[in-house]
């Protein structure tokens, strides 16, 4: 699965693929017209995947790991999707890949997001 959220982390879009895909295959799917820089793991790394960035107008920040790497490290800009998904995660149909089709599970994450950016807008409609 390969998802592209916000600064804030909100879900802009979704792609599920099988477990045997490349992640650098999946440039292509996940951009949109808006996006121009994405933030990308190691994954990503790699002529193809620049190139079909570049094809769609987006440009790959890859963030790597650093050198000596001991216990949890915070990397810069991807905290943001990691903590995208653990908020996903507290959802118990999320918890497990069972759903046969791609389309259930997609759908499955953009109803958490969606329920996510409720309760969110929930606490601000509250406070004023």
């Amino acid at each position: 699965m390969h998802a592209a959220v916000d600064t804030l982390g909100h879900l802009l879009a979704l792609h599920v693929t099988a477990a045997n895909e490349q992640d650098r295959a999946q440039v292509a799917p996940i951009t949109g017209d808006t996006v121009e820089l994405a933030y990308v793991d190691q994954g990503y790394t790699g002529e193809a995947a620049r190139e079909a960035a570049a094809a769609h107008g987006l440009e790959l920040g890859v963030v790597k790991h650093p050198e000596a790497k001991r216990g949890f490290v915070r990397l810069p800009r991807r905290w943001v999707v990691e903590r995208s998904f653990a908020w996903a995660a507290r959802f118990r149909r999320l918890a497990r890949d069972y759903e046969r089709l791609s389309q259930t599970l997609a759908g499955f994450h953009y109803l958490a997001f969606a329920c996510l950016m409720l309760t969110t807008l929930s606490k601000l409609l509250n406070q004023s």
